[in-house]
């Protein structure tokens, strides 16, 4: 509000009659923030006028304090003392339960072995049960959880015909036994007795009565001595399931025409093969088993005809075929023979020329 001097003829005079201190004051900066602010600063952060809110740039927040797991009471000396007695009497208590479930594991007479009835068997057909619980003698009557398994399957894997073999526990007083055995692919001579062999050159004993019950229909093999290591018995019967293979992979199963395999020689297996009137001796290599048996078969009628006293054929050689008479001959005829996979008919012969028969180990 204003008001008006009331003298006349003198100038009117405005007067304010509400003091400064009623308006709000200007927002001030103070010294430092003019001189060291940016200038723009004032545009971006405006300063807060008495009785404005919202504008600070900083805001104050109170953090919630976190409590412990703990109540206050553990955090003085004789709370810290009863944590610790209830922590150890807690182990303690673990402790003599776990002893508890193990003596009773270990004497209760519900996991006892009481007979060899409590012994299961399965997989086994060329042995018999008594020969597998041969091994459990020393189990009878003793706690389960007492007979080494490890140890068990081990002495089980020691007998030839087992090739492996499983024991496991069957609570609460059982063993189970499960075995897989070999499988023979051929007989063995050995000495003047006839046994099996399996791939491996495991030699597998086995009556003979129950041999000619099987009606095993394989080959004699020579030459697996069962003073040899395993491994050179192994890679010597590899060799004759190779040459088996071969010759039965046409699909005519040739191998049945084979009466023995002689594997002493790795780079030449000598085979036995039933004649007329005696066996005739064929020498294959180690290689192109079946070409080479294709051209003595193709032959055979012409040799039998012309060499009556033919005793070995050697067909490891590609141009020709090496015939060695019986008598031991120092000299022996030759037949010139096509390549293995040209090899011409039986009535057509290549000329025939005379050669020394060579001499081998």
């Amino acid at each position: 509000m204003t008001k008006t001097d009331g003298y006349k003829g003198r100038g009117a005079t405005l007067v304010e009659d509400e003091p400064d201190l009623l308006r709000p004051a200007a927002p001030q900066r103070s010294r430092v923030e003019k001189e060291f602010l940016p200038k723009n600063f004032g545009d971006r952060f405006p300063a807060k006028r008495p009785g404005e809110v919202g504008n600070d740039v900083r805001i104050r927040r109170r953090v919630p304090i976190k409590k412990g797991i703990l109540p206050a009471w553990t955090k003085t000396r004789w709370g810290r003392i009863a944590v610790l007695t209830l922590l150890l009497a807690a182990i303690a208590g673990i402790v003599a339960a776990v002893l508890a479930v193990q003596h009773f594991f270990e004497h209760d007479p519900r996991f006892r072995v009481d007979s060899s009835d409590s012994i299961q068997t399965m997989g086994n057909s060329q042995l018999t049960r008594e020969e597998l619980l041969s091994v459990f003698g020393a189990d009878i009557g003793r706690n389960i959880f007492y007979v080494p398994l490890a140890e068990r399957r081990a002495e089980l894997e020691q007998i030839p015909w087992v090739e492996h073999a499983t024991v496991m526990r069957i609570l609460p007083d059982q063993l189970r036994v499960a075995v897989r055995e070999r499988t023979p692919i051929a007989f063995v001579r050995i000495g003047d007795q006839i046994k099996l062999v399996d791939g491996a050159g495991v030699i597998l004993d086995m009556p003979p009565l129950m041999m000619a019950a099987q009606h095993f229909s394989f080959p004699v093999v020579t030459g697996i001595n069962p003073r040899d290591p395993l491994p050179q018995r192994a890679a010597r019967m590899q060799l004759y399931q190779k040459f088996t293979a071969a010759l039965d992979s046409s699909g005519e199963h040739l191998s049945a025409n084979v009466s023995e395999v002689n594997l002493s020689d790795p780079e030449d297996v000598r085979v036995t093969v039933p004649m007329k009137s005696s066996d005739l001796l064929l020498h294959f290599g180690d290689t192109n088993f079946l070409a080479r048996y294709r051209i003595y078969q193709s032959h055979l009628n012409e040799w039998e005809q012309q060499y009556p006293q033919l005793a070995a054929v050697d067909l490891r050689y590609d141009s020709e075929v090496v015939l060695k008479m019986a008598g031991d001959v120092a000299a022996s005829d030759a037949a010139s023979a096509p390549p293995a996979k040209q090899a011409a008919p039986a009535t057509k012969r290549e000329p025939v020329r005379r050669r020394a028969e060579r001499k081998r180990p």
